[in-house]
């Protein structure tokens, strides 16, 4: 048993310390299951991380969650925004092709606009 928990300092001993988080894990029951899909590659190489770590892969994915911020930001408001501009568009278009103005370029603004939209659809999903 560890005798002295503070350092002369003050600070607590790093030796306790560790020796505190190891009967914690230890003493943790790991009763809980969470099942995800991945690709072969990415399998590969969070086994090949976990290794380097000389870690288990239930413990290395566990680290790794709790050392990640995840940030999160609503697009909801610019994908409504971005439908709406779509809207407009898809009216000027038919407007064109009923011959009641000219813009030949509406088709490449539509297109240019899908492409916004998926890129940040992809962004909301974190692809």
């Amino acid at each position: 048993m560890v005798a002295r928990t503070r350092s002369p300092g003050g600070s607590p001993d790093p030796l306790h310390t560790y020796i505190l988080e190891v009967i914690i894990i230890v003493n943790r029951k790991r009763n809980q299951t969470i099942s995800i899909r991945l690709t072969a590659a990415e399998k590969k190489e969070i086994a090949t991380k976990a290794k380097q770590a000389q870690m288990s892969l239930t413990d290395y994915l566990i680290a790794c969650s709790r050392q990640t911020e995840i940030k999160v930001t609503d697009l909801s408001g610019i994908l409504i925004e971005l439908k709406r501009i779509g809207n407009n568009i898809n009216q000027l278009a038919r407007k064109a092709n009923s011959r009641r103005i000219f813009y030949p370029k509406f088709d490449s603004v539509a297109a240019e606009l899908r492409t916004i939209y998926d890129a940040i659809l992809s962004l909301k999903d974190g692809d």
